[in-house]
């Protein structure tokens, strides 16, 4: 017998949770390309999208994953044989780097670990050993390590050092979860996409970009047909916004997805995340009072509100991991990043996520599934997490 059996709930960091109301919007016969409600949704659809990111600046939609987007990115800020400066805190940080190399642009990466934040010291050596990178990287939240970043700050050093370089910033796992203000922080180039706080199937990429990123790409020679982002900021055709057919079933569930999140309100759904992430993380400090349950990140000021990652120890974390799938229907994220491929120590890795569509329910629900779980495995832990969750997620 299984209490799997029900509705199952996905805890990983995306694919979210997709609302019913994204769902249904999306079942519908393929509509018109040419003329007609789809062409007329997407000028408003654009308009929400630059909210949600807090920016008046610009906009390029693609046919993609998250990967899509750094691509999209890198093809219009560099050069072959630029400079980048990455700021990397977790294996998606060290991932873009990658994927620069790649590219033929020359990343300089400054690893602050996995289980750390951007140190600002070491971020200033790193600018001033390159004083004319052409961009300095950050993920505001590694959705491996659960670090976030403050974005701000490393817009104020590059100022205060004069540095020239574009800010580009992933919020891939941060968008419509963390706090997050393009134009305010003085970020040039912040790539995202649908399937995490945006609470839409995976396969829409974005790039947002000021006026000074948008003058540096005019130079650069990675730009190909269908990277460049220009026709996709102001396409004289609609069919150029997406360089061919348009990805038509995704925007519907993208429009009713960003209705849901002005209909909460942007700030609300900051807060909702913010207190989630509190249950979480009190659950999790009261299992390790009695165990092996740790936080990857120790400073609550530095975890991200949308992914949480964890440890215990030995193989327990893909122990506990499948028993919550196969018998309680709860799927949690896998360990990601934390080992590399082969060496020991990768089971005792996982990341609750809990972003975009998920409420109290939810969260404590998962929760209450961990601790079962814990029990079910015998794996030694604190009690008293569930009370724990149920206070931080009402602490104001």
């Amino acid at each position: 017998m299984s209490l799997a059996n029900g509705r199952p709930y996905l805890a990983i960091p995306g694919p979210s949770v997709m609302p019913d109301r994204v769902l249904n919007a999306m079942h519908r016969a393929a509509p018109n390309i040419y003329e007609g409600a789809l062409i007329d949704m997407v000028p408003a659809l654009r308009a929400d999208l630059k909210a949600v990111a807090c920016t008046a600046q610009n906009l390029g939609i693609y046919i993609g994953n998250g990967h899509a987007a750094w691509e999209a990115a890198d093809c219009n800020a560099f050069s072959r044989g630029d400079t980048a400066i990455v700021l990397a805190t977790g294996r998606f940080g060290i991932g873009w780097a990658e994927h620069l190399q790649a590219l033929g642009v020359k990343a300089v990466v400054t690893d602050f670990g996995k289980s750390s934040p951007i140190d600002l010291n070491r971020a200033e050596a790193a600018l001033r050993a390159h004083p004319n990178a052409k961009a300095v990287l950050v993920t505001h939240v590694d959705t491996a390590s659960s670090a976030r970043n403050d974005v701000a700050a490393i817009r104020r050093l590059m100022d205060d050092l004069h540095h020239p370089g574009l800010l580009m910033v992933d919020c891939i796992a941060s968008l419509a979860c963390d706090e997050f203000r393009m134009d305010d922080w003085g970020v040039d180039v912040m790539v995202a996409a649908s399937q995490k706080g945006l609470m839409t199937p995976p396969g829409l990429a974005f790039v947002f970009f000021s006026d000074k990123a948008r003058e540096v790409a005019k130079t650069s020679d990675l730009r190909t047909p269908y990277w460049d982002w220009e026709p996709r900021t102001d396409a004289k055709q609609f069919y150029q916004n997406w360089f061919g057919t348009s990805p038509t079933h995704h925007l519907f569930g993208l429009r009713e997805a960003l209705t849901m999140i002005h209909e909460e309100g942007l700030e609300n759904v900051w807060a909702r995340h913010a207190a989630l992430a509190r249950a979480v993380w009190a659950a999790a400090a009261a299992w390790g009072q009695g165990g092996a349950f740790a936080l990857n990140i120790d400073n609550p000021a530095h975890r991200g509100h949308s992914v949480t990652a964890v440890r215990l120890s030995g193989p327990d974390g893909t122990r506990l991991r499948r028993w919550c799938e196969q018998e309680a229907g709860v799927t949690l994220g896998i360990g990601l990043g934390m080992v590399e491929p082969g060496e020991p120590g990768g089971d005792a890795f996982f990341r609750i996520a809990h972003m975009g569509h998920v409420n109290a329910h939810m969260t404590l629900g998962a929760l209450a599934v961990i601790d079962a779980g814990m029990k079910a495995l015998d794996i030694p832990h604190g009690p008293g997490a569930l009370d724990a969750a149920a206070r931080a997620m009402l602490a104001a």
